[in-house]
């Protein structure tokens, strides 16, 4: 098995020439969704993993979608296909390839990303009293019991901490569940 170095996402040669299988694609700085639309546009069949991150726009706190891999995104092509188009698409800046050769990516890789992939927001789905994992700050890793929504954009959490149960508010974007 091979990694690419810059995503970490690993790679198998594929067995079966000329069936269809998902490749990596590096997009331009910036220009993986620009990317993205150009090759639906041509009919391909393209992936582009995000999550929600909060950050602060215009002086407020927004909830934005960003790629989970910038600048990068996958494709589904067959190896008997012209990939010719795939290199003067507009925001397209190579295949990745190891020794001049694309290598597939593993369709359970792909199976896992789009299942965690969703663009409903986590709130949608947590019951008062869930145990639901922070995913970054601090408290990354831990678990904490999802209590309330604080406005559409934070969550109430309760975590025993320092001899004691303590209430705090965190991004939306910052929890998941279990």
């Amino acid at each position: 098995m091979l990694a690419h170095d810059a995503t970490s996402i690993p790679i198998i040669q594929s067995e079966d020439v000329g069936s269809t299988a998902w490749y990596l694609v590096q997009c331009k700085a910036n220009q993986d969704e620009r990317a993205e639309n150009n090759l639906i546009e041509q009919g391909y069949t393209c992936f582009r993993p995000t999550h929600r991150r909060e950050r602060i726009l215009k002086g407020q706190r927004r909830v934005v979608c960003e790629s989970l891999f910038p600048s990068y995104l996958f494709i589904q092509v067959s190896s008997n296909d012209n990939w010719g188009p795939l290199r003067s698409t507009r925001g397209v800046l190579r295949v990745v390839a190891f020794g001049g050769k694309p290598l597939p990516v593993r369709d359970v890789l792909i199976a896992q990303l789009y299942e965690r992939n969703s663009d409903a927001p986590v709130a949608a789905c947590l019951t008062p009293g869930e145990t639901v994992r922070i995913n970054e700050g601090l408290f990354a890793e831990l678990k904490a019991i999802f209590l309330t929504m604080e406005g559409s954009e934070r969550v109430v959490l309760l975590m025993n901490f320092l001899l004691g149960e303590q209430v705090f508010s965190l991004p939306l974007a910052g929890v998941s569940r279990l």
